[in-house]
């Protein structure tokens, strides 16, 4: 009985001690290997998008986004994370709250153009870009968390992952001053999301919500168009 006392007081002094100094066993090689693997991999699609987002369209923009997609394909299946943990399994996980913080969002955005109508007209996004924009915004939310999100959270922790996978994303969005900064903010809200409810589906669908209200409600003097890189730069209005 004292023997048992004992060993359960020992554990849980150790339990305490590494709840206040974390984990202090030292990295193996397996895990060391890992980390490296992931940071390369997310090296691997995010200067390839960085290529291709600043490079005119042709064979050289084309290649780039074709290595860039297929790196995220390959990465996501030969990855250590399963479908569970990329987003895909449960759609309507956090469902209810992640539509109504996109729709006060929405709202927001539409309201702060108002007063902004004297700077210039919005964009009007036709109707079929509108669909391939909402596309493009899942495909970006699967690259931001799926490929990101996941390898920064093993090697950081989740709640810095959230801040570090958001900055890359702002990254992308360079030259524009508006859309950086909304990006980064916007990477903040869909990787905190991913974070709670790992639903891809509908983080897609708030990304492509925002994205369209922004166009619609900001001046496109400022937006050119949603363009980013080189785009942003050539764009004639």
């Amino acid at each position: 009985s004292e023997r048992y006392i004992d060993s359960a007081m020992a554990g849980k002094s150790e339990l305490f001690y590494s709840a206040l100094v974390g984990d202090l066993r030292p990295i193996t090689a397996d895990q060391s290997a890992s980390s490296r693997r992931d940071l390369l991999e997310i090296a691997i699609v995010f200067f390839c998008i960085l290529i291709a987002v600043w490079t005119p369209q042709g064979k050289l923009n084309a290649f780039f986004s074709i290595v860039a997609a297929a790196c995220v394909v390959a990465f996501a299946i030969a990855g250590r994370w399963g479908a569970s943990d990329l987003g895909l399994t449960r759609p309507f996980s956090g469902l209810g709250l992640t539509l109504l913080t996109g729709a006060i969002l929405c709202g927001a955005v539409a309201l702060m153009g108002v007063p902004l109508r004297f700077v210039g007209r919005t964009y009007s996004v036709p109707l079929v870009r509108s669909w391939q924009y909402a596309i493009s915004a899942l495909e970006q939310e699967f690259i931001l968390q799926s490929i990101f999100f996941v390898r920064l959270e093993a090697w950081v922790g989740a709640r810095r992952a959230v801040f570090a996978a958001a900055f890359l994303f702002a990254l992308v969005h360079i030259p524009s001053p508006v859309l950086t900064v909304l990006s980064f903010c916007g990477g903040i809200l869909f990787c905190e999301l991913f974070r709670r409810f790992r639903n891809i589906y509908s983080v897609g669908l708030i990304h492509a919500s925002l994205g369209l209200t922004i166009a619609s409600s900001l001046p496109d003097k400022w937006m050119h168009h949603m363009r980013v890189g080189i785009g942003y730069l050539t764009i004639h209005h």
